[in-house]
């Protein structure tokens, strides 16, 4: 699965608001738009319109993992659901954990935890840890552990449906997760070949292309916020 940054967006958008306010879901395209530019609980905080949101759940909905509510009971304007759960074959614990990931990008578990507290309540970090390592011990993994980057003391985890999009502090200049923004996926990665042209990527290699880039990305990340730190240390 190689979802793009909005894609991912409204996804994660969908399954938080399924779960933290479900007396308001499913959610009408104006919602929808406004949950996805919230400037709490996303990162990177950017602004979707609803074109953008629109285009972004109708191609999910060609991929299975949303669904269109036609108006009903009272209700005037079209809505929309996730598929997620279905699809994916997630109980409600995974589903928190994946949508906090799409949302906020790489955490630790403890961050997790406290983060998914208004969706599930996990009783401590290892019932999180476990099902962690559900999601990531799929034949197609979920999840995948980061290796810690320079002053962290805890493993992160992040999601691997698509490109979350770096944060803002992972790149200088321009807002990475804005609507339109190019997606740098894994599945733009191709395996290295003799010829002129990228050969095709083997499903295999495409999850261990895609962790890989996730864990560089984390890095880079990392470094340029230990650079940062030190500027501020020195006076720059």
């Amino acid at each position: 699965m190689d979802l793009t940054v909005a894609e991912i967006r409204v996804l994660g958008s969908l399954a938080e608001k399924q779960l933290t306010t479900p007396q308001q879901y499913p959610l009408t395209l104006n919602a929808l738009a406004l949950a996805c530019s919230q400037t709490s609980n996303r990162d990177p905080v950017a602004a979707y319109d609803e074109h953008t949101v629109e285009a972004a759940v109708t191609s999910v909905k060609t991929k299975g993992l949303a669904r269109f509510v036609h108006p009903s009971h009272g209700r005037s304007a079209l809505r929309y659901a996730h598929t997620l759960d279905e699809a994916l074959g997630l109980a409600p614990p995974q589903l928190a954990l994946l949508a906090v990931l799409m949302l906020r990008g790489p955490q630790t578990l403890g961050e997790l935890r406290t983060r998914t507290e208004r969706m599930v309540g996990f009783s401590d970090l290892r019932e999180v840890q476990a099902e962690l390592d559900a999601l990531g011990d799929r034949t197609e993994p979920l999840t995948v552990r980061l290796p810690r980057g320079p002053g962290q003391k805890e493993d992160r985890y992040g999601q691997l449906l698509g490109d979350p999009g770096p944060t803002p502090r992972a790149r200088p200049g321009g807002d990475p997760g804005a609507p339109g923004a190019p997606a740098m996926g894994a599945a733009d990665v191709r395996s290295p070949t003799t010829g002129d042209e990228p050969g095709p990527t083997v499903p295999g290699e495409l999850g261990a292309l895609r962790a890989e880039l996730v864990e560089l990305r984390a890095e880079v990340a990392a470094l340029r916020l230990a650079l940062d730190d030190l500027r501020r240390q020195l006076g720059a």
